[in-house]
């Protein structure tokens, strides 16, 4: 199973949109807080939780407690300042990739204390700012999945 998390996510429509995905993809979904919104938000519910199974969720207290009870797989972040591309990756079962807010990235301290080959970019044309998060993580989900001849999680 693939795990996707999203440190402080912050528009509750991308954040449904990602549920959803997770839950037609078997993926689990973690989101770490502060959140930008209520879990409960008619938005939020509207795009992705009245579709999915619950359990498809994990919500962390923060950083620290995400990366205490984080997944044995290898974490991924993601950045548009990163020099890798997301296709040289060969994902694994377990794998964890993480997504930072929409409206800042992922933190300097997060993003620099991971090893180079594991902060990973969505090519995209020079001077475009960022795609859309849940269009990103929609992209990286399926090659993870495509690579793994689309064994879906449980």
């Amino acid at each position: 199973m693939l795990h996707i998390a999203l440190y402080q996510p912050e528009i509750p429509p991308n954040t449904g949109n990602i549920i959803r995905l997770a839950a037609n993809t078997g993926a689990q979904l973690h989101l770490i807080k502060p959140l930008g919104f209520s879990i409960e938000d008619k938005q939020l519910r509207r795009a992705g939780l009245d579709y999915h199974e619950a359990r498809r969720v994990t919500l962390h207290e923060s950083w620290e407690d995400f990366l205490r009870d984080k997944p044995a797989g290898r974490l991924f972040a993601f950045s548009t300042k990163a020099q890798r591309p997301y296709s040289e990756v060969q994902y694994q079962k377990g794998d964890v990739v993480l997504f930072g807010p929409e409206s800042r990235g992922l933190p300097d301290e997060i993003r620099n204390g991971m090893p180079l080959q594991q902060v990973l970019r969505v090519p995209m044309r020079e001077g475009s700012r960022s795609l859309n998060l849940s269009n990103t993580v929609a992209v990286v989900v399926y090659e993870a999945l495509r690579q793994q001849g689309f064994a879906f999680g449980d």
